[in-house]
């Protein structure tokens, strides 16, 4: 257990010990609008935990627990109005209703449960879409780093250029990857892979022919690029 859930504990322990001595040591009337808000308010701060878990949970990634923070302010939120609702329920026991009670106590626990719930949803979903997106750009990364890694390997001055031209272009290109370009992409790979045997072979008319083909399946990669954005 992390020091931080474990001092996040110790203040709910604090809170219920508090709250129960305000509730049984004031002068209130114990009638069952008195027993309602008690048992609301020990819920709102139990519920505590279960925010504290969804929230923050240990091992998520940073990212993760930073996006956890709306579910904890919206417990937050539902344990202050709980208890503001519960005190004042009590010093009205004898004049509220029982009915009444239970319909002011429902409200902020039905709002952090469904609250709790949608803000949840909502991070796993930024969760999943940040490491997507971290793939979708992983293909591009690796052919950017390999084309520019190419232009060092070369001696000859215009071929030296030639391949510079081209990590240029795959700088300059769309780094997010879709269904609709991974054949060209793996084309490229297949292509620079092709790049670097003939700069190794000494071939370099083969570089210079390979380096035109990888720009015109670049330039076709691109335009996919663009349609899927219209």
């Amino acid at each position: 257990m992390s020091k931080n859930r474990l001092r996040g504990y110790i203040t709910l322990a604090v809170l219920l010990a508090v709250f129960s001595v305000v509730a049984f040591a004031a002068p209130f009337s114990k009638t069952a609008v008195f027993w309602l808000a008690y048992v609301f308010g020990v819920i709102a701060i139990a519920y505590q935990i279960y925010v504290f878990q969804i929230s923050f949970a240990e091992g998520g990634s940073v990212k993760s627990k930073f996006y956890g923070f709306p579910i904890a302010r919206i417990g937050m939120l539902y344990l202050t109005a709980q208890l503001i609702i519960s005190l004042l329920e009590m010093i009205l026991a004898a004049l509220l209703p029982v009915w009444a009670a239970v319909i002011v106590n429902v409200f902020p626990i039905a709002f952090a449960v469904v609250g709790c719930i949608a803000a949840d949803v909502v991070r796993d979903e930024i969760t999943r879409q940040d490491v997507q997106l971290k793939k979708d750009v992983s293909n591009m990364r690796a052919l950017q780093s390999m084309s520019a890694a190419l232009a060092g390997q070369c001696n000859e001055a215009d071929i030296k250029e030639i391949v510079r031209n081209m990590a240029d272009e795959f700088q300059f290109s769309d780094p997010v990857s879709s269904e609709q370009t991974k054949d060209l992409e793996q084309e490229l790979q297949n292509q620079m892979n092709e790049i670097q045997k003939a700069l190794v072979d000494g071939d370099l008319a083969a570089v210079k022919t390979l380096c035109g083909k990888i720009l015109g399946s670049l330039a076709e990669r691109n335009r996919l690029c663009a349609l899927n954005k219209s």
